[in-house]
């Protein structure tokens, strides 16, 4: 039977972490994008190898106050709270456009692709990313984001009009700049799996080679490497099963419903997950 889609991006609740214990849970809630616990001694450390950055902090009261700020965006993120985590985050510079952007990947969800709000959305998303990559560009999560926001963008444009912007290239290099910054990032081998049976989907094998170097062989090695680098993440293994739909909608759907299972089995640690968890109840039915 079909589960109810209940959750709302904005609703979902029930993981609003105390400090404490969000920094305890910290490493398990971000196996997905290796993203550090923002501390005042991180960010003093990135603000040693960033000018730019330092020189944003000074005028928005140092490390300490930004790592009070960024926690607090955090922690709105993982309960829900997703359009307080994107306000909180745009503030705080570029690692603040981390949490922001993530947010706005998913909250962007509640809006019907290429409605007015949704491109605002991403398309504020993509200046704070850009500025984010910008100011802190060997940070590996200014390249995820941006990515994850242009390749949001791109489905809700024309599909001539992505090719013209060259976004699928731009996603391409920010998730490969991404993963030679932290190879054991799950979630950006997740995108890049998608990316490649995207492309084979779209527009065939043989074109998608041939344009992108899009190919079957790669779309499963990111998939499974994201997948041993976080077996609980729901995310992971949706992905992997709309990925395998999309390289052979007939010979991928046996598997592919053993991944939704595995994904709707699995326990939520936050309101992301819990999304994920009933999108996968969802599309079992």
């Amino acid at each position: 039977m079909r589960a109810s889609k209940s959750t709302s991006p904005d609703t979902a609740g029930g993981f609003d972490y105390p400090p404490g214990e969000l920094h305890k849970l910290w490493d398990k809630l971000h196996r997905g994008d290796r993203e550090p616990w923002p501390d005042s001694k991180v960010i003093a450390g990135l603000c040693a190898k960033n000018p730019s950055f330092e020189s944003f902090l000074d005028g928005h009261g140092g490390a300490a106050q930004a790592a009070e700020g960024l926690q607090s965006a955090w922690r709105d993120f993982h309960a829900g709270r997703f359009p307080q985590a994107i306000k909180l985050g745009g503030t705080l510079g570029g690692l603040g456009a981390v949490v922001a952007n993530k947010a706005a990947a998913i909250y962007s969800s509640k809006a019907r692709r290429g409605t007015a709000k949704r491109l605002e959305l991403m398309q504020a998303a993509i200046t704070r990313g850009e500025a984010s990559v910008k100011q802190l560009p060997e940070h590996p999560n200014s390249h995820y984001m941006l990515a994850l926001v242009l390749g949001r963008y791109s489905q809700d444009i024309s599909i001539l009009k992505a090719v013209t912007a060259g976004l699928a290239t731009r996603v391409k290099n920010h998730l490969e700049r991404t993963l030679a910054l932290e190879p054991r990032h799950a979630e950006a081998h997740v995108a890049l799996g998608l990316y490649h049976a995207e492309l084979i989907g779209k527009l065939g094998g043989l074109a998608a080679a041939l344009t992108y170097g899009a190919s079957k062989d790669k779309a499963l090695e990111h998939f499974q490497r994201a997948l041993k680098l976080a077996p609980a993440s729901p995310i992971a293994h949706i992905e992997y099963a709309n990925g395998l739909l999309l390289i052979d909608p007939a010979g991928g759907r046996g598997p592919a419903e053993k991944l939704y299972a595995e994904a709707a089995a699995l326990t939520p640690l936050d309101a992301m997950e819990q999304l994920d968890v009933e999108r996968a109840q969802y599309g079992l039915g």
